[in-house]
């Protein structure tokens, strides 16, 4: 007997209301922006059209079609090894803490002189090129290693958005704020993709888990599907320890940066962080609830003064 065909919907309810890409895949338009991803489209067992999302050649050029097509990016990619993260969710962080920035203006602000810091731009600096196509907004984006930072320029540099994007590096893996924000710079808000694991192995765990989700064996010779080098991935004492660090700077920095987020994994981490928040006498925390798919993850937000 025939397997029965999945009913797939026509729109993720999940994702924000503002995002392009709470819709299907359209394939075809697709790659009628980006050609060279129809070597990566084929029917998958529910004969639909797709790519193998454990394949992260498929992978990062889905990325490189959709950021050709939503956001007017002509020139994307990554070196080998690095994140290349899920444009959807990517997408929703911007749009939700637009409407942060909106609470105070009573309208979303848009313009170059909206600015915007993002702590671990990453190789990919996908933050900056969603958040500027889709509010015209200024980022400065910070860096640790010196290979994400020549390819995060490239692309910025490849698109012509020296003007609206800017990377700095960070020289200090034990300090976040410091040494990076210059004296008198102030910022709307800053944006975090923190490590989210606290060591390798559980780095490797949670690739098996998403190989797993994807139907998928991970053996010795595959990489997770959507990359990452060890500081994208890990770090010591992971997104808690992260967390707690960069809730702790800021207090230094009130007068810099108007609201602080970070995108938090795990919810056991939230109540280290609270407890945090109420030690640096934070004036105003939220919580924001996003789900991509089957993952869930959260915003954490806070203003101090």
């Amino acid at each position: 007997m025939p397997s029965k065909l999945k009913s797939i919907p026509d729109e993720k309810d999940e994702l924000h209301p503002r995002n392009k890409h709470r819709g299907r895949y359209n394939f075809p338009e697709l790659i009628r922006s980006c050609p060279e991803l129809a070597n990566y489209v084929n029917l998958n067992q529910f004969q639909d059209q797709s790519v193998d999302f454990t394949d992260l050649h498929a992978v990062k050029t889905l990325n490189r079609a959709l950021l050709i097509h939503f956001y007017g990016i002509s020139l994307w990619d990554i070196p080998e090894g690095f994140l290349c993260p899920p444009i959807p969710g990517r997408a929703d962080y911007i749009h939700y803490v637009a409407d942060l920035l909106a609470e105070s203006n009573g309208f979303i602000p848009t313009g170059k002189n909206v600015k915007v810091l993002d702590i671990g731009v990453g190789a990919n600096c996908v933050y900056p090129l969603i958040g500027h196509s889709e509010y015209g907004w200024s980022f400065v984006g910070s860096e640790i290693d010196h290979l994400a930072i020549r390819s995060a320029k490239n692309i910025v540099d490849a698109n012509g958005l020296s003007k609206f994007i800017t990377i700095r590096k960070q020289r200090s893996d034990s300090k976040i704020f410091t040494d990076l924000i210059n004296p008198g710079e102030k910022f709307n808000l800053s944006i975090c993709n923190p490590p989210f694991h606290s060591s390798m192995k559980e780095a490797s765990e949670g690739s098996e888990r998403k190989w797993k989700n994807l139907g998928k064996t991970l053996d010795s010779g595959n990489n997770l599907n959507f990359g990452g080098k060890n500081a994208e991935l890990w770090c010591e004492g992971g997104e808690e320890r992260f967390l707690q660090h960069m809730i702790t700077e800021s207090e230094n920095f009130a007068q810099s940066v108007g609201w602080f987020t970070s995108l938090i994994s795990k919810k056991e981490t939230l109540p280290s962080c609270y407890r945090a928040l109420e030690k640096v006498k934070a004036s105003d925390v939220r919580t924001i609830s996003m789900q991509q798919g089957q993952k869930t993850s959260r915003i954490l937000a806070w203003k101090i003064g």
